[in-house]
């Protein structure tokens, strides 16, 4: 598969930094505390690299583009965030004990689909078509089970976008959130992005 050129990196840090930057304006009216996040960093990797900045259990948080753009976006949250996040929006103090049940994982699903439908709004407005998002789909799953698996079946030719950015919310969480999607889909944002700005593709 044909990877990414440097034009196409920086369109894609372009609007992953304005769009979640938004987000986390959205996000920060939800849990009631000022939220920061930084420039993202992208880059290329084989899918079995995903989560090597990840141990014990994560929650995967799968949004699928439904208008304007043909793709999926899947972001990977520590459960310790999670848990610190949801009760955050529920009014308490930011606990970080505890397992992700299901009114984390309920309180999850909001915010994301709450801060990619801002996102997408933005996205919208940057390459000049309407978009949005389904539902987000939401799991947890156990990390090292997973690099196993996907270390078995590693395919050199799987490869996907990773854009991570360090997310901090008032000495509560300092984190650092990944965003996944294939390089077709990427090279087809930036398409779009560059026609709407009237570059040549």
């Amino acid at each position: 598969m044909e990877q990414l050129t440097g034009k196409e990196m920086d369109i894609l840090g372009e609007i992953a930094n304005i769009s979640m930057g938004n987000a986390a304006t959205t996000l920060s009216l939800m849990v009631n505390h000022v939220v920061n996040i930084t420039t993202p960093r992208v880059e290329v990797i084989n899918r079995s690299a995903a989560l090597d900045d990840y141990e014990k259990t994560c929650l995967f948080v799968q949004i699928h583009y439904i208008k304007g753009l043909t793709g999926n976006n899947l972001f990977i949250l520590k459960e310790r965030d999670v848990v610190c996040m949801a009760d955050l929006m529920m009014g308490g103090p930011g606990k970080t004990e505890g397992e992700i049940g299901e009114l984390e994982q309920s309180a999850i699903s909001e915010a994301m689909n709450q801060m990619m439908g801002t996102s997408a709004t933005s996205m919208a407005t940057m390459i000049g078509i309407p978009v949005d998002i389904s539902t987000p789909e939401v799991n947890t799953i156990d990390v090292e089970s997973i690099k196993v698996f996907e270390k078995i079946f590693e395919n050199n030719q799987d490869l996907f976008v990773k854009v991570s950015f360090r997310v901090d919310v008032e000495n509560l969480i300092d984190s650092t959130m990944v965003q996944l999607y294939p390089v077709d889909f990427a090279k087809n944002m930036c398409k779009v992005f560059m026609i709407n700005k009237g570059e040549t593709v």
